[in-house]
């Protein structure tokens, strides 16, 4: 009875993986012109399970059928978390004056925040004038007709450091970020999303050159916290953040720590083994697994697998690959 419980039960997870992989895989203009339908098609499965059950009986298993049980489980998770009607605040408190050398300017300091109970971490950024008018300028480029009616504030060429001027730009970039978070294209665009994570990950980046992996680490997890936020729906695109976080903690011999770091990208490239963080990832993890005396056969035999498939090409090490990001 226990071992039919338990295959019951991987059933049942297979098939509501499957369902949720059909879901979400829908692309950002479908998402837009068929919202409406989804959620009543979300209500529909509610109510008759048992006619939803028998239709994805029928259809053919997906990719993710080749997962093993904690992979589902770890996937499944995943999902529900982004399904989550999750949005993201944006508040300046504060700002400061910085001289350096011949040059002044206003730093202002960005908090971002996500809504809901299941959240409470926030994220805390500094940009200047300079960074807010390039990154207007920039969507200009891709968005022109979103935005058309999107004001900026103009620069002056006096007054630019009173208590006056400071306070209606706080207020002004603040609004500014809430009207780009509502535009949907704006919001998953790279540039949206760098201007709010590259100066902090080319700094992260620079100390793990140097060898200065402590400050690394402590940049990459306040970092990485704010990018799984804003890249929600393509979770693959942090798995260098992931992987950086692995090398610095595997160079501090925090092996364990690193161990799961790597289990949490690895978990996101199991459907892309194409990916040129994922074999270095898996080296990565058969010695670190062996090291804390987990099991790495079932690691060693992706590797293999992906040996078998793949024609023999030159493989850099996780660390060499880390190391090329962000280079200017």
């Amino acid at each position: 009875m226990d071992q039919d419980s338990h295959c019951t039960a991987e059933r049942e997870l297979l098939e509501a993986v499957s369902r949720i992989t059909t879901f979400s895989t829908t692309s950002p203009t479908d998402e837009e012109q068929n919202q409406p339908k989804a959620e009543i098609s979300c209500e529909v499965r509610k109510e008759n399970p048992e006619k939803d059950d028998l239709q994805e009986s029928n259809a053919s298993l997906s990719p993710n059928s080749s997962m093993t049980t904690k992979e589902l489980q770890e996937y499944w998770r995943n999902e529900k978390r982004q399904c989550r009607q999750a949005k993201l605040l944006f508040e300046i408190p504060s700002t400061r004056i910085v001289e350096h050398h011949l040059s002044k300017y206003v730093m202002y300091k960005i908090i971002i925040l996500q809504t809901g109970s299941f959240d409470s971490h926030k994220s805390v950024i500094e940009r200047r004038y300079s960074d807010f008018e390039k990154l207007h300028r920039n969507l200009l480029e891709e968005f022109s007709e979103e935005m058309e009616d999107v004001s900026f504030p103009k620069k002056t060429l006096t007054g630019n450091f009173t208590e006056e001027i400071i306070n209606e730009r706080k207020l002004a970039f603040k609004d500014y970020l809430r009207i780009l978070y509502a535009m949907k294209y704006i919001q998953r665009s790279k540039k949206f999303i760098d201007f709010l994570t590259r100066p902090e990950l080319q700094e992260a980046y620079g100390c793990l050159r140097g060898g200065q992996y402590t400050k690394a680490l402590e940049i990459l997890l306040e970092v990485v916290g704010l990018q799984e936020r804003l890249t929600r729906g393509n979770p693959v695109s942090i798995v260098p953040t992931l992987c950086a976080i692995v090398v610095c903690h595997k160079d501090l011999e925090n092996p364990a720590s690193a161990f799961e770091y790597g289990e949490k990208a690895l978990s996101r490239l199991h459907v892309h083994s194409s990916h040129r963080y994922y074999i270095p990832l898996l080296e990565t993890m058969i010695t670190l697994a062996y090291e804390l005396g987990k099991d790495f056969l079932s690691l060693q035999e992706k590797l293999e697998e992906w040996k078998a498939k793949k024609d023999p090409i030159r493989v850099f090490t996780l660390k060499e690959l880390a190391v090329r990001e962000y280079v200017r």
